[in-house]
């Protein structure tokens, strides 16, 4: 049975939780109950923030002597190792006109981020170049790279570097499972989701007019198209992510038909109407922006008010605050149980996260002597806050993210 489509008043909720400003809004609202000490699973401790920042200003100085810290994306883990990989496709690209090159970025960090979900402890990519052994987000990001220079996402045979929905929406498991080395003994998580994903994201340029041709690629014209002498604002690349590639992420709750994707339910939330009780975070969608921003430069389009964009709310990051004491479990259930993604202690985790990760970006900045033009909020995640929290997390437990979430692939 069809649905007849949102009302005015739900259509203006879609429109306000696809913005980041709503991210920011609703996040704060769960952090106020929280100041409060009203939350169920979380207490929160301000004064713990410092530990968290001198734990992040270490890192980001070890990792960039300089403090010239380049902004988070995609792009700076295909340098994994050392490795200057972009360098080496650009290499391969060089016969190709220079709008052509760009394009095959986009289409890249695309493919790249929407594969770029939690890897699990055991899985582990080798790439045969240079004998590394890579984990994580950083190894699926080369193995993607590869896959990607070989045309496994292309429906050109001569041309491999692009992305077309005609090959993504065909794409089967075993596909990708071989470019990835997945097998018995090296297992991934959530790979049958990373799939279906693919698929979707096939389906959904075929659908959207902000990917003409059906290639992600395409999005550099649509957005040169409005741009304001080349100038695109953060907020819009978000909201023509989030638009047009709305039915890639699958999500339980939808209003008037339209699945909102990355958002969850808390009871300290607020709003009212439609999208009341909502917590957007679109986490990968953001992680997309963020990783376009080097991509669309390559095209001749500048990025504005990047600071729009939030923090990220992903176990890293989560996990630093943990670590830090700037979050603490009001119940062993938060620790000892397994949660769904939508599970309200991660809803709460996450929500949190997003609203100190800014905190923690004002008193990182007080510490490196750095003002927030000098050292905005991505560089901060890149310099930075993922970094912290892994390394502290290995000082701790076995996995990354001090709470075990059940993942299929589709979130993180």
């Amino acid at each position: 049975m069809s649905h007849p489509g949102p009302t005015d008043d739900e259509r203006a909720a879609i429109t306000y939780l696809r913005s980041p400003l709503a991210v920011r809004a609703r996040c704060e609202n769960v952090l106020a109950r929280g100041l409060d000490g009203g939350l169920t699973h979380f207490a929160v401790d301000l004064d713990q923030i410092a530990a968290a920042a001198a734990e992040v200003a270490a890192v980001t100085r070890e990792r960039y002597p300089t403090l010239q810290v380049p902004g988070h994306g995609r792009m700076n883990q295909l340098g994994a190792g050392d490795v200057d990989r972009v360098a080496d496709l650009a290499a391969q690209m060089a016969g190709l006109p220079r709008m052509e090159r760009a394009r095959a970025l986009v289409d890249l960090v695309l493919i790249s981020v929407v594969l770029d979900t939690r890897a699990g402890d055991a899985w582990r990519y080798h790439e045969a170049a240079t004998g590394q052994t890579l984990t994580g987000s950083e190894g699926l990001a080369v193995a993607t790279l590869h896959a990607f220079a070989a045309g496994l996402f292309s429906a050109e045979k001569r041309e491999p570097w692009r992305v077309d929905a005609r090959r993504l929406v065909e794409l089967d498991d075993g596909d990708l499972a071989a470019a990835l080395q997945v097998g018995p003994d090296n297992p991934l998580v959530g790979l049958a989701g990373r799939a279906q994903l693919l698929r979707r994201l096939g389906s959904a340029l075929r659908g959207s007019t902000w990917f003409p041709g059906a290639r992600p690629g395409s999005l550099i014209d649509s957005l040169g198209a409005l741009s304001r002498d080349g100038a695109v604002a953060a907020a819009e690349l978000l909201g023509a992510l989030l638009d047009g590639l709305g039915d890639v992420w699958p999500g339980a709750i939808a209003l008037g038909g339209v699945p909102l994707g990355d958002v969850g339910r808390h009871p300290a939330a607020g709003g009212d109407g439609p999208g009341a009780g909502l917590v957007p975070f679109h986490a990968r969608s953001q992680w997309l922006a963020y990783s376009l921003f080097e991509p669309l430069a390559a095209a001749g389009l500048t990025i504005t008010a990047p600071g729009a964009l939030t923090g990220l709310p992903e176990p890293r990051n989560g996990g630093l605050l943990v670590d830090t004491g700037v979050l603490t479990p009001r119940h062993a259930g938060v620790t000892g149980e397994a949660h769904a993604v939508d599970a309200e202690p991660v809803v709460e985790w996450r929500a949190l996260t997003v609203a100190l990760l800014d905190r923690v970006a004002d008193a990182v900045r007080d510490r490196l002597g750095r003002s927030a033009s000098e050292l905005p909020l991505a560089s901060v995640l890149e310099g930075g806050t993922a970094a912290a929290g892994r390394r502290l997390a290995a000082t701790r437990r076995a996995r990354t993210s001090p709470i075990e979430i059940t993942s299929d692939g589709t979130v993180f």
